[in-house]
């Protein structure tokens, strides 16, 4: 997930003192030198029950020692898998590797969270006493098993992934070198597991987007193809998605978000009875009379700016006397804070959660909560997934868990170098002497020209207010992509927030749509 206040919080959390202990995790003796890392595993063997058929599977959670060009260890990255039993032509089996965002998320929000084979009961929202403990883990009848194995990987710096022997932040901090550290882990993977005929797809959440995106490139020019790229509530070109000045881009991408967020919180008047149809035709309006108002700026007659502000109150609850003092630019921030009043702002993550304001009478919120959605589930997936590695997963390790980090955020070098699309023919493919900053899509578009029968799979949640689903569908559109390929992108929406899985009454729908796209997509080899 893509992170701001909450990895703040969590940075001065204090590790346990623990003695210096070796991978194969014995003390070390003084004096005495440590031995080389080693890759550890535990496995273990379950089943889950997913639309009507017992699925039987053997989980590894494990290490994968990455190494530099003269063999050296920088890293050790810690995944789950899960792989299906008496699969007797593993070739024909499909495995997804998955991963979470942040940056400085682990991937075990996506895995306990609804795609592996147990998840968390999540509280709904305003079922406050569901977010105390004892919480609840069960077999996940959603599960995608049931079509692929999973891989869930921690990114370095997450979960027990960690930079070791020679490596240094930089070789992982920051978008080019996160996708080269998840490149080396999944080719050692699949050559350690003999998975090389496999159909394989990459699944990210968030920031894991973007990392897809560049992940996705870097793999097929390594030669390993893949069969299709499941992105969940994306961002692939990060000014779409900040405010800043001189930038209305935000502007005109969020407000479909804005209304669908005031929908579910019945504050329209009249309340449209369809979300789906009202939405689209805000969109109609964000992308013509709105984007046509803020491109013009100060030159927009007082007139037209009345008659757009008492329009934008119809579709977002927002008096119409803010949206014009707003001069018709109301950020995110402030949109969280005036849809409710009564001191209560809305999440950013899943705007059907809701928390009250610490700092109500300040002019700006504070940076005094990790927001209604992070508040309501935070407790859950920490004990829940230290819980299940220890006791089900049989995992046992003297470090603490980092669900989330602030180091790799802090440090996190946000530049991409890539040639534009135009260079492709000229000789250039591999100069990087030109820079695209916060923008991977066109490494996207390259992916999928190069792997031309890969498949494209965005999935949006209405109540998102993270990565607003207007935003990434004007970033397709602008990303380049051959018209020719335009049927290999598959695009759905669902009634919940930025983590697709926390609504039950989506998981159904989001497990069927990934099922279809995994069968789909190996289906046309």
């Amino acid at each position: 997930m893509i992170q701001r206040s909450l990895t703040a919080l969590l940075a001065g959390a204090a590790m346990a003192v623990a003695p210096a202990i070796c991978a194969a995790g014995m003390p070390v003796r003084s004096g005495v030198r440590a031995a080389q890392p080693a890759a550890k595993t535990a496995v273990t063997h379950g089943s889950v029950v997913v639309a009507g058929t017992r699925i039987d599977y053997t989980a590894t959670a494990g290490t994968i020692i990455l190494r530099n060009k003269a063999g050296k260890p920088t890293a050790s990255m810690f995944y789950v898998a899960y792989t299906k039993d008496g699969v007797r032509d593993m070739g024909t089996r499909p495995v997804t590797f998955a991963y979470n965002g942040g940056p400085g998320f682990a991937s075990a929000l996506v895995d306990v969270g609804g795609f592996g084979p147990r998840r968390i009961k999540w509280p709904a929202p305003g079922q406050i006493q569901a977010e105390q403990p004892p919480y609840r883990l069960v077999p996940n009848a959603y599960s995608i098993l049931k079509t692929t194995d999973l891989v869930f990987i921690d990114a370095v710096g997450t979960g027990y992934s960690r930079i070791i022997g020679v490596g240094k932040p930089a070789m992982f901090y920051g978008i080019n070198a996160d996708a080269r550290s998840f490149t080396q882990f999944i080719e050692r993977y699949i050559q350690r597991n003999g998975r090389f005929e496999s159909p394989k797809f990459l699944l990210g959440e968030s920031y894991g987007t973007t990392r897809s995106a560049v992940l996705a490139q870097d793999l097929v020019a390594k030669g390993v193809y893949l069969d299709g790229v499941i992105l969940c509530s994306s961002v692939l070109d990060f000014p779409t998605v900040n405010f800043t000045p001189g930038n209305d881009l935000p502007y005109e991408l969020y407000l479909p978000s804005y209304a669908a967020v005031a929908w579910y919180h019945h504050r329209l008047d009249p309340q449209p009875p369809h979300l789906a149809a009202f939405v689209h035709k805000v969109e109609r309006f964000a992308g013509g009379a709105y984007a046509h108002a803020l491109f013009e700026g100060s030159a927009l007659p007082a007139a037209r700016k009345a008659l757009l502000a008492a329009r934008l109150a119809r579709y977002t609850g927002l008096p119409a006397a803010l949206w014009e003092r707003a001069d018709l630019r109301i950020p995110l921030s402030v949109f969280q804070r005036r849809l409710l009043g009564d001191a209560t702002t809305t999440a950013r993550f899943d705007g059907r959660f809701s928390t009250p304001e610490l700092q109500p009478l300040m002019p700006q919120a504070g940076d005094s909560a990790a927001g209604a959605t992070m508040t309501a589930i935070w407790g859950a997936l920490t004990a829940g997934f230290e819980s299940y590695l220890h006791h089900v997963l049989d995992y046992h390790s003297h470090r603490i868990y980092v669900q989330s980090s602030a180091t790799p955020f802090r440090d996190w070098n946000w530049k991409r170098y890539q040639p534009p699309l135009s260079q492709l023919d000229q000789g250039v493919g591999t100069n990087e002497s030109v820079m695209r900053v916060e923008d991977v899509a066109p490494s996207l578009a390259r992916a999928m020209s190069n792997d031309p029968d890969m498949q494209l799979m965005l999935n949006n949640g209405w109540f998102d207010m993270a990565t607003p689903f207007f935003a990434l569908n004007y970033t397709i559109a602008h990303m380049g992509l051959p018209a020719v390929l335009a049927p290999n992108i598959h695009e759905y929406y669902y009634p919940v927030g930025h983590m697709l899985y926390l609504n039950p009454a989506a998981l159904p729908q989001l497990s069927r749509n990934i099922d279809a796209f995994i069968t789909g997509a190996v289906g046309r080899g």
